[in-house]
């Protein structure tokens, strides 16, 4: 694919970058940088702002502008995050707006990741500390401005919703009032940041700022561009992956009317027209035919036969502690399993788009999208232009979850837009963004592991056998065979196992394109581990609730205490009616512990409804918790999504799945009731975007042995296996 190509472009430019602090005066205004460089991007300030800046800007009425570093995409970062500098610069959060960052590794990079991407419910977890940081040296200029401007000494003076106060003499001055003054001081090189007991705005409940816009309909997606002359492109790719394109009845879709040209690339079509619908018949018209290449009759038996050759293989040794082959020898109990999860599509509410005009001095971008910096160096290289000529404007996401860390979309628009003197804005349908996706990987695990005579876990073999994401998307992660995605909620468990072997297959699907999705490598490694260690607890003739507590008692206090928390509000052990079961499953991942209860009922015909999930979440110091109950609600409606009925299979080379109508998501009269407790604690911020979504399916699986007695080591969960005798 094109984004093979350009990938290894990408991820040379990228480096470990860290946020450092600097500063520099431009325009009389106030400017705060935490980057090393840092200086303001002129296209992005507007008349009277005061201050172009990496993250801050102050206008004159005392407006606090932040720019996101973070894509928003639903997961809240858009309140989250101007929360962390409106508590250090002391602001009400209904004076603060929000707009996106432009495409900046420089200045907006995520420490942790070391690029501009969202993803990995990393966003509060690399920016807690540099923005609470840059609100404090904002909010530490102003007060010397206004100590200037008084006549007083900084120690006399105190902030409060946009104000510099001097108790002593009762005045008070407007931070828009000292912006001009403050620019000239230089940045502190020392900040002492607020003690979480003195936190007004951090931890409490905030409504979301985007969420007025959203609700009204003025909020502007990607898909919403509208640019004076634009065009609309429909567009075809080969239905097998690795296909080219032979031919286009190019006639035929110029007779429709509004239909304007046709381009073509080496494995696609686009049709331009006036509007959508005059572009979607003209593709119609267009009838193109394709070239299936190698991959023609490569259907998921393959797939799945492939792996389990490769399962015989030695792999990347992830972890290795104590002996297990050893310990496996000579236990009382030996049990081995194995497990699958499927090809999986993000299949986001908003399909895939993208709006460009390529122009003799460069080229604009309008879309929505999680690497915008990557997405600028892509569609440079793509086009032969200079990278600094190549202008993306981001938009909020209609639902990413990992499909738009990718950039190959929006290089095929770039591609088709370079054919046109206009601006294009192409557009995926629902099929061809279903069956041209980057999918989760299949992964197929063996797992095997021993109790002694008292039923303790003693012995832990695991085996991971897939595709590396990590090889293509950031191949300086992927060292010696092993790839850290795969592994991740595999190889450090919250449970005390004294030996332990864990090791990595590499299997590429011929020609599939494999990508993150939300819940990255905990969501597979979850689902296997925590049914797993159901098994264990059944062997053991334990409790599930009772082994996980044991496992926890000497190893992990946080991980012990969501189990409690969660078998205490899911009345664990009480009884349900017929073919009905609880099953519980716990990760610790992202930074974050999360235990959830699922109740579920198996009709007699198989069919599995999830009735109630209870979620216990440690994620550390919470910034919003309206956004992390929102995020755990919305995680497990994805996951059960999957859990029931998701997965992509493949006939003679093709996608067999193309819309909702068999690539199923959960409807809203089939949502369970949620029920969310949040753990009060001090550690360092957790991620919560993804723990739901992982921790869900496991807990579904385990349920539904409770109700039937059939363990489920496949995904989907199917139906047939399940019917009542």
């Amino acid at each position: 694919m094109l984004s093979d190509k350009l990938s290894k472009h990408v991820e040379g430019d990228l480096s470990r970058r860290r946020f450092l602090q600097a500063s520099a005066a431009v325009g009389g205004g106030l400017l705060i940088g935490w980057v090393p460089s840092a200086e303001a991007d002129p296209d992005s300030v507007q008349p009277g702002e005061f201050a172009p800046n990496a993250f801050i800007r102050i206008d004159q009425k005392g407006k606090v502008t932040i720019v996101s570093p973070a894509a928003e995409m639903g997961q809240g970062v858009y309140t989250s995050l101007p929360m962390l500098i409106a508590e250090e610069l002391d602001v009400g959060m209904g004076d603060v707006s929000v707009v996106p960052s432009p495409p900046s590794d420089k200045l907006y990079a995520n420490p942790i990741l070391g690029g501009q991407i969202t993803g990995g419910s990393l966003s509060i977890r690399g920016f807690y500390k540099p923005l609470r940081e840059a609100g404090a040296a904002a909010r530490r200029m102003l007060i010397k401005a206004a100590a200037e401007k008084l006549g007083v000494d900084a120690s006399e003076l105190t902030t409060a919703d946009g104000y510099v106060i001097h108790a002593k003499s009762g005045q008070k001055i407007g931070y828009g009032a000292l912006a001009d003054e403050a620019a000239k001081f230089p940045v502190p090189t020392t900040l002492a940041l607020k003690d979480t007991s003195e936190f007004r705005i951090i931890g409490t409940p905030a409504k979301r700022l985007d969420g007025p816009e959203k609700v009204d309909g003025t909020a502007k997606f990607g898909i919403d561009v509208q640019i004076p002359g634009m065009k609309t492109a429909a567009i075809a790719i080969s239905p097998v992956f690795g296909g080219s394109l032979v031919s286009v009845n190019e006639a035929a879709a110029l007779a429709v009317p509004g239909v304007v040209q046709v381009a073509k690339l080496d494995d696609a079509v686009a049709v331009i027209a006036d509007h959508y619908w005059a572009a979607k018949k003209g593709l119609a018209a267009a009838e193109p035919k394709f070239d299936e290449g190698r991959n023609a009759k490569l259907s998921t038996a393959d797939v799945v036969a492939a792996l389990e050759k490769a399962s015989a293989r030695d792999g990347a040794v992830g972890k290795k502690e104590g002996d297990a082959v050893g310990a496996l020898a000579s236990a009382a109990t030996k049990l081995e399993s194995t497990y699958q999860n499927p090809f999986l599509a993000h299949a986001t509410m908003e399909p895939l788009n993208c709006t460009v005009h390529v122009t003799p001095d460069g080229c604009d971008i309008w879309v929505g999208t999680q690497v915008p910096a990557n997405t600028q160096l892509a569609v440079s290289k793509a086009l032969g232009l200079d990278r600094d000529s190549v202008r993306v404007h981001n938009h909020l996401i209609g639902g990413g979850f990992g499909r738009r860390l990718e950039f190959d979309f929006a290089v095929l628009a770039a591609l088709v837009a370079k054919q046109s003197k206009d601006p294009v804005k192409v557009i995926w349908s629902r099929e061809e963004d279903i069956q041209h996706d980057m999918y989760r990987p299949y992964y197929y695990d063996k797992i095997s592991a021993g109790l002694d005579a008292q039923g303790k876990l003693v012995a832990w073999k695991h085996r991971i056998v897939g595709s590396s994401i990590m090889a293509r998307f950031f191949p300086a992660a992927f060292k010696d065979g092993l790839d850290p995605d795969a592994i991740d909620g595999a190889a450090e468990l919250p449970y005390e196992i004294p030996n332990f072997y864990l090791d990595y297959v590499r299997e590429e699907p011929p020609g599939i394109p494999t990508a993150f999705w939300r819940g990255v490598g905990p969501t597979r490694n979850a689902f296997v581990v925590e049914s797993f260690i159901d098994e264990l607890a059944g062997a053991a003739k334990n409790d599930p609730v009772a082994f996980r507590l044991e496992l926890t008692a000497g190893k992990d206090k946080r991980a012990h205490h969501v189990v409690e928390r969660a078998a205490a509000i899911s009345g664990w052990g009480t009884p349900l009616g017929p073919r009905k079961g609880r099953g519980i499953a716990l990760l610790s991942a992202f930074g974050t512990y999360t235990c959830q209860v699922a109740e579920v009922t198996v009709s007699d015909s198989g069919e599995v409804h999830v009735d109630r999930v209870f979620v216990v979440v440690d994620c550390g110091q919470v910034i919003n918790p309206n956004t992390v109950e929102a995020q755990m609600q919305s995680g497990i409606i994805f996951g059960i999504s999957a859990a029931l009925w998701g997965q992509i299979t493949l006939k003679d080379g093709r996608v067999q799945q193309s819309n909702f109508d068999d690539y199923r998501v959960l409807r809203i009269d089939e949502a369970p009731k949620i029920q969310v407790e949040i753990v009060k604690s001090s550690e360092a911020p957790g991620g919560i975007g993804e723990p739901g979504t992982s921790a869900l399916q496991p807990a579904v699986a385990n349920a539904v042995f409770a109700a039937t007695g059939v363990r489920v080591r496949k995904l989907p969960i199917e139906a047939t296996a399940l019917r009542s005798s």
